[in-house]
């Protein structure tokens, strides 16, 4: 793929559980299976994009709520497509659409080394709240909580 390549971002799509599924595996320790995603598409509280770029899947992003409250889930860019604003397109879209299934506020956990992550959650308006002590293995880090809130 090229410089040129154009990126849609989109409903995921029962089509795009493989690549979805393999992608996970490249950006993770402990990847999600294609049976998660799945049983995540019949799920009616939750909602799964993608990043398509010429008919290949290099992104996706989930969000479910619970109550109003909206966790932001395996947001996933293929290595050799980050630093192109992939993640921040996935999740602004993601943010747009996730009124549909009830949700108001946005939360997430990243790992406090991950400072890439970081300053895209604080760009797209998270804010630290709190740290989850050890809260990822492979390797063992803690995670801060970051929250979006309507105000």
């Amino acid at each position: 793929m090229t410089g040129d390549t154009k990126i849609a971002i989109r409903r995921l799509a029962r089509k795009d559980v493989p690549e979805v599924a393999a992608n996970e595996a490249l950006c993770f320790t402990q990847p999600w299976a294609e049976h998660n995603f799945l049983e995540a598409l019949d799920r009616k509280d939750l909602l799964y994009v993608v990043a398509d770029a010429d008919g290949h899947i290099v992104g996706h992003a989930g969000v479910f709520t619970v109550m109003g409250d909206g966790e932001i889930i395996n947001v996933a860019v293929h290595p050799e497509h980050r630093g192109k604003g992939i993640a921040y397109q996935m999740l602004s879209y993601l943010m747009e659409i996730a009124p549909e299934i009830g949700t108001e506020d946005f939360t997430l956990e990243v790992r406090a080394g991950n400072a890439a992550a970081i300053r895209l959650y604080e760009k797209l308006g998270f804010e630290t709240e709190g740290v989850r002590p050890g809260f990822y293995d492979f390797p063992k880090e803690d995670a801060l909580i970051m929250w979006k809130r309507k105000r």
